[in-house]
Parts: C-alpha cells; sequence; structure tokens
C-alpha cells in the first residue's frame, strides 16, 4: 500500500507535469485551429468579394449606358463614379487590405483614384472594373491566411479585420448602387 505522503507527492507531480505540458499542447493545438480557421474564414472571404463582383458587373451591364450619368444629386457620385470608385477599391484598397500592392504601374492613388472617376463610358466603365478584379484577385492568390493576424498599420487592426472592413464598405456601395439602378428603373438582375 502506498502512504498518504507518497500518494500526495505522486499526485503533486502528475498535476505539475500535467500543468506544464497543457499550455504547450494548448499552444500547438490553438495554432492547427487558427490556420485552419484562417484559411476557413479566407476562403469566405475569397466567396463574399466573388459574389460582390458578380452583382457589380451584372448592374454594370444591366444599366443603360445613357443612365450612367444619373446622379441623385448635386455632389454626390453618378452611377459611372460609383461603379469607378468600386473598381478604385479593387485596385487599391481591396489588395492592401490583405497586405497586397496596388498595381505596378500606378504612380499614387492619389493620382490615379481621381482619375478613374473620369471614365463615363459604360463599355470602358465595365473594362475598367473588369481589369480592377484581376488585380485584386491576383493579389488574393499571394495571400496566406495564416499572415492575416498580423498588425496592419494604415487601419491600425490585424489585416483580417482591415480585409472585413474592405467587404464592408464594397456591400454599402453594393446598396448605393441597387438603390441607383431602382431609381432609372432598372431591377438588380439576381432579384425576383
Amino acid at each position: 500500500m502506498i502512504s498518504q505522503e507518497r500518494r500526495r507527492f505522486v499526485l503533486s507531480a502528475l498535476v505539475a507535469a500535467s500543468a506544464a505540458a497543457v499550455p504547450a499542447a494548448r499552444a500547438r493545438a490553438q495554432d492547427v485551429l487558427d490556420a485552419k480557421s484562417a484559411a476557413h474564414v479566407f476562403k469566405a472571404y475569397e466567396t463574399d468579394l466573388d459574389t460582390l463582383h458578380a452583382k457589380f458587373v451584372a448592374l454594370a451591364h444591366a444599366i443603360p449606358a445613357d443612365k450612367y450619368s444619373w446622379r441623385p444629386a448635386q455632389g454626390v457620385r453618378s452611377i459611372s463614379e460609383a461603379l469607378m470608385h468600386v473598381a478604385s477599391e479593387f485596385y487599391y484598397w481591396g489588395p492592401m487590405s490583405v497586405g497586397g500592392k496596388m498595381p505596378a504601374d500606378w504612380k499614387s492613388a492619389k493620382e490615379q483614384i481621381p482619375a478613374l472617376e473620369k471614365i463615363v463610358a459604360k463599355d470602358q466603365v465595365i473594362a475598367e472594373l473588369e481589369k480592377a478584379w484581376a488585380h485584386y484577385q491576383s493579389q488574393l492568390k499571394a495571400v496566406d491566411p495564416s499572415k492575416l493576424t498580423a498588425a496592419y498599420k494604415p487601419w491600425g487592426q490585424p489585416l483580417d479585420m482591415a480585409a472585413f472592413a474592405m467587404t464592408d464598405d464594397l456591400h454599402e456601395h453594393l446598396g448605393q448602387l441597387i438603390a441607383y439602378s431602382r431609381s432609372v428603373g432598372v431591377k438588380p438582375p439576381w432579384s425576383k
């Protein structure tokens, strides 16, 4: 029979050993979980962006060319300006929100973004939306989802939070463009 003291000693040693092992095991498990979660969340992010892109392009095609200059009030973006604002986000803010880069041929966002909003012809707007989307896609392919928790200076938050702030903004612009399309008599192609 084991003495009471010996039993306490063995039990204390086991508790101490397991207590020391638990944080290390928990950290390893958390790393695996974080990597899987990051990949899963990033996939959901990409899916959301694909849906947004498809809806922006569907609206751009559905709205007649003669309505691209329509604006709800003086000093508010026109339809073409709102679509080109989305293109600027595909070119610049979206990629930056996941640690990517603006297009190589851009001198600065400060110059390029206002120039985009001057594009008003329907076919050029749609072409620019697609070119901007292709850039965003190329930047997304280079992202390592596990790195999205790193600090990102422009927004002062982790990249994953910056990325979702970006999609939140794009959803806002989609709502804006849905309202614009309905205001000019165009039902969004996906609605019933």
